[in-house]
């Protein structure tokens, strides 16, 4: 670890930044996990001091919310990267909140599947406690919409078909996960994406239990938990659906002024489909989608199996067909070539 000293002799301590990667020097005496905005360019991010819990050396800060942090942690003992989300120690004393991030820990720990994030272990740090995970820092789906406008339709595909096996391995374990959105799907550095945030998840068993609250993000929530008709794995297929809609077309399902009016539109508002919003969008991944987001749970697909394997047939024909282009396109570069090369030879 790099330390330098000024003229005073205070101790400078290396950081970096985790968004833009800058390099600081800072006071050595800075607090545990004490944050200072990166000057770099104007980017700001919370940049911290290396700092050791147990046998993790927390080096960065990937993300920051209101409920916690995830940083970019070093594992001394295995000698890997991993994630660290730590609950805000005020959070710690909500009991709510709290029993979510207990629940978020133990229900995806019991999950085993390569698009859902791996948790390795769970502990507490000066009165917070944080959950050890799988490292997923290059992003979320929600980030590469607002950076794009909108990912394109095999990206969009290949992350459906990926999140539908995730839930449904999910389901197999009784478990729904109750808040699917663009900003719950992140990825890794291969560009795998990973399904995190299990804090809303709940068991199969208790689904049509009766809640006051509403739990899921209104822009993606089903239209029968709205209308507390309870809920079941259809309820995250039609957010999947929703979440899979904002991503290839840039716009949520439904945009209003104000979130009873998004909601409203959710029960009340024929949906349009994607194709109509972007040309471009293939029929078959559009009536994909519609149907997956269908009002009424008996009308979408009846398994994350069907919905998977329209979006692999939605694929594979989309594949095909930009195959063909690109032939297309080569023959008449080589058809253009040709003919330019026989004028020459004419003069």
């Amino acid at each position: 670890m790099s330390v330098v000293s000024n003229a005073q002799n205070t101790q400078l301590r290396m950081a970096v930044c985790g968004r833009c990667k800058a390099k600081h020097f800072l006071p050595g005496n800075l607090s545990p996990l004490e944050t200072v905005p990166c000057s770099h360019e104007g980017c700001g991010h919370p940049v911290i001091l290396p700092t050791r819990i147990q046998h993790f050396e927390l080096r960065e800060i990937v993300a920051s919310g209101g409920m916690g942090t995830v940083y970019r942690a070093f594992d001394l003992n295995l000698q890997r990267m991993v994630g660290i989300k730590m609950l805000k120690r005020e959070m710690a004393d909500d009991p709510q909140v709290l029993d979510g991030f207990y629940k978020e820990a133990r229900a995806t720990a019991a999950l085993n599947h390569t698009n859902i994030i791996h948790i390795y272990s769970f502990d507490e740090f000066e009165g917070a406690p944080y959950i050890v995970m799988e490292l997923a820092d290059h992003g979320s789906l929600d980030q590469w919409i607002e950076r794009d406008g909108f990912v394109p339709e095999l990206n969009v595909l290949d992350v459906g078909i990926k999140m539908s096996s995730a839930l449904e391995s999910a389901l197999q374990r009784n478990l729904l996960h109750r808040d699917i959105k663009p900003g719950n799907i992140l990825f890794d550095e291969y560009g795998e994406p990973k399904l995190v945030d299990f804090g809303l998840a709940k068991n199969t068993e208790a689904a049509d239990e009766y809640e006051a609250a509403i739990w899921g993000t209104p822009y993606y929530v089903a239209p029968e938990k709205i209308q507390r008709h309870g809920e079941d794995f259809l309820s995250d297929l039609y957010s999947l659906g929703g979440t899979l809609y904002h991503a290839l077309t840039g716009h949520v399902p439904f945009e209003a002024e104000t979130v009873e009016e998004v909601v409203a539109g959710h029960v009340h508002t024929p949906l349009t489909p994607p194709n109509l919003v972007r040309p471009e969008i293939s029929q078959r991944t559009s009536d994909a989608l519609v149907r997956a987001m269908a009002k009424h749970p008996q009308e979408r697909f009846p398994s994350y199996g069907d919905f998977r394997m329209e979006l692999e047939a939605s694929r594979s024909e989309l594949l095909v067909r930009t195959f063909q282009a690109q032939a297309r396109a080569e023959s008449r570069a080589r058809a253009s070539a040709k003919s330019a090369k026989s004028s020459w030879w004419k003069r």
